[in-house]
């Protein structure tokens, strides 16, 4: 078991998901939504509870660094900001509509935290999400991110019935497109210098991933 993802999901998001199954164009989800995660660990991975206070520490640890930083819209961040990220997380570990679900990303064998991942559900209408994640760079080169992007992508497609989920990165951080093309994902776009970020112009990668090629990449069922 390499890591653990940890999410609290309230019965709320249930009693949207019976709008979905409603939905002409909709992918019934199935129950519990917590089993979800739990098959996309296959043994890798498992299902813990959301964001606490007592992860101020583990956070600061990763987001302060300037190589965490370099492809973030942020500068490292201090432990007052952090402290204030911490807190938007935990508001943000259930989900009951379009927005943001924030997960904590342990290390199996000893509950270290050493990741931070969100899916975002873009669109309820056009059935639309996006994935993001962050990781400390000591666990780097471990398939951690692939495995939690992965994870992601099935609480996308199974648990909201999404039909498309992208993410998207700075043009040079070859290590998150890597992730992200190791879990099917096609590289829809590269934006010349779409974005003026901390004194310079940066590019921006475009990935993205239908249900229907999820599924046949073996990932899903």
């Amino acid at each position: 078991m390499k890591i653990a993802l940890r999410i609290a999901i309230v019965f709320e998001l249930a009693i949207n998901r019976q709008d979905l199954r409603e939905a002409p164009f909709g992918v019934a989800p199935r129950d519990p939504l917590v089993e979800i995660l739990g098959r996309a660990a296959q043994g890798d991975m498992a299902v813990d509870s959301g964001a606490a206070a007592g992860d101020l520490a583990a956070l600061h640890g990763f987001h302060r660094l300037p190589e965490v930083a370099r492809y973030l819209y942020n500068e490292p961040r201090d432990r007052a900001e952090v402290s204030v990220l911490l807190e938007a997380r935990i508001k943000a570990s259930t989900l009951v509509g379009e927005g943001a679900l924030n997960l904590a990303a342990d290390l199996a064998e000893t509950g270290e935290l050493v990741g931070d991942c969100t899916l975002f559900w873009r669109s309820r209408v056009h059935q639309q999400g996006e994935i993001g994640f962050v990781f400390h760079p000591a666990y780097q080169g471990r398939g951690l991110a692939t495995e939690a992007a992965g994870a992601l992508l099935r609480l996308g497609f199974e648990g909201l019935c999404l039909h498309r989920i992208m993410g998207r990165c700075d043009g040079r951080n070859l290590a998150s497109a890597r992730v992200m093309e190791r879990n099917g994902m096609r590289r829809e776009a590269h934006l010349v210098e779409n974005e003026f970020v901390k004194g310079e112009w940066t590019d921006e990668l475009i990935y993205a991933i239908l249900r229907r090629e999820w599924e046949r990449s073996g990932q899903g069922g």
